[in-house]
């Protein structure tokens, strides 16, 4: 594995660690002043969600190469199924278009939840390789990569209709684009005794890993991911398999926490997380 502990070029902060994706979170740093502090502290990237980005993905994107990092990803598409997902291909699009225009070529998809009307997953799942096998070919002619995110089973229903690695896979094959691949999220499979596998499988298809960890006593679902070492999660474990499948990309940093880190001094987590990354991750 690559030796995290002198040589953090391969972090990535996800904005959201700071609270930046959603409203009423965080302390508000612009974005010029969330580039500086992780150039400052030689994390090697960022990765934003589109709520920041609005018109000014050009310029963002030439910010954050201008300060010495890279943008590793964008968050995310809208949810091609369920029942938030009745006509959001030209969204997705869009969203296409943005990470093109900040120089990325990884975009995130979150598929959305299970299909209006029907029962169990694979219905929904061969929805989403509809999708994105319209999709596939746009991105593709712009430089992006499509990134699948299996889901922990507790998002199962309304969030997403793939919660392994293997159900990422089965719907990438059925699709059968090259730039079409999976992420692997610690917080999504870490309770998967049967990841390091399923990342064989998924050799040469693996997209992005994203760091952070597994509260033991949990309080809420989607709001209060640990911080990396402060949970139970088998992080080099898992890096392992992510790694042992060719995987070479940013890890990136991911943390939502509106009860803890979202409250903390932005710089603070900045350092917390650069510490930890050199040290458990």
């Amino acid at each position: 594995m690559r030796d995290f502990s002198t040589d953090i070029s391969a972090l990535a902060l996800n904005t959201a660690t700071l609270g930046h994706n959603l409203d009423g979170y965080g302390q508000g740093w612009p974005v010029e002043r969330v580039i500086d502090a992780c150039a400052e502290r030689g994390i090697g990237g960022i990765v934003f969600w589109r709520r920041e980005i609005g018109d000014r993905a050009v310029e963002i994107g030439n910010r954050v190469r201008a300060a010495g990092l890279e943008v590793a990803g964008l968050c995310r598409t809208p949810y091609l199924t369920g029942r938030d997902a009745p006509d959001t291909l030209d969204e997705a699009r869009a969203s296409i278009d943005m990470a093109a225009a900040l120089g990325t070529g990884v975009l995130t998809i979150v598929t959305g939840g299970t299909e209006p009307g029907t029962k169990g997953l694979l219905e929904s799942q061969k929805v989403l390789a509809d999708k994105l096998a319209v999709l596939a070919p746009y991105a593709a002619g712009r430089g992006v990569n499509l990134a699948l995110e299996p889901l922990n089973p507790m998002f199962g229903g309304n969030r997403t209709c793939i919660m392994t690695v293997d159900d990422a896979l089965s719907v990438c094959d059925r699709v059968g684009a090259d730039n079409v691949g999976i992420a692997v999220d610690v917080y999504h499979v870490w309770w998967d005794t049967r990841l390091a596998a399923q990342c064989q499988r998924a050799r040469g298809r693996i997209l992005g890993y994203h760091l952070c960890d597994w509260r033991e006593d949990t309080r809420d679902m989607l709001l209060d991911r640990a911080m990396m070492g402060d949970g139970v999660a088998d992080l080099r474990a898992i890096r392992r398999a992510v790694e042992d499948a060719g995987y070479t990309g940013p890890a990136e940093v991911e943390i939502f926490s509106s009860r803890d880190w979202w409250q903390r001094d932005p710089g603070k987590v900045l350092d917390t997380v650069v510490e930890r990354f050199r040290t458990v991750c």
